[in-house]
């Protein structure tokens, strides 16, 4: 289960963030997510919320090669999955508190926030994210151009 090996080391590499509740079963709902030839390249872990005091939304967040997926298992049945795919990216936003940072992935359609991050992982974060995105969005517009 590469997405939770992938979560677990930026834990432990930014071990100040809010994010130790059941990442192993939230990876496994990526994971199930996946397409065929769909591999995680980077993963980490957040609070999915808009709130610094919501402590109980730890959610994976997992880039593919071709999409982001967001994983979130329930307590007791069920999950929610998020998937943010290149052509509805608009903007990413980061912010730096006192304490935590938050992400914020504008799309289309909705604003997804991550939150309680560690400060320290932010950059890392806004760069893996960004990097991906303007890649496939080249990808996305070459083909359109093409027809």
């Amino acid at each position: 289960m590469k997405t939770y090996e992938l979560a677990k080391t930026f834990c432990q590499r930014f071990p100040m963030g809010v994010y130790w509740w059941r990442v192993k079963k939230h990876a496994a709902i990526v994971e199930q997510h996946l397409n065929p030839g769909e591999k995680v390249t980077y993963a980490f872990v957040g609070q999915k919320n808009n709130s610094f005091y919501d402590l109980f939304s730890t959610a994976v967040i997992a880039i593919t090669n071709k999409r982001i997926l967001i994983g979130r298992k329930r307590l007791f049945f069920g999950y929610f999955l998020t998937v943010i795919t290149p052509d509805l990216f608009n903007d990413l936003s980061v912010y730096s508190g006192i304490i935590w940072g938050r992400v914020e992935i504008d799309t289309v359609k909705e604003q997804v926030y991550v939150t309680n991050l560690d400060k320290k992982s932010l950059t890392e974060i806004e760069t893996k994210v960004t990097e991906f995105m303007m890649e496939e969005k080249k990808k996305y517009f070459d083909k359109n151009e093409k027809k």
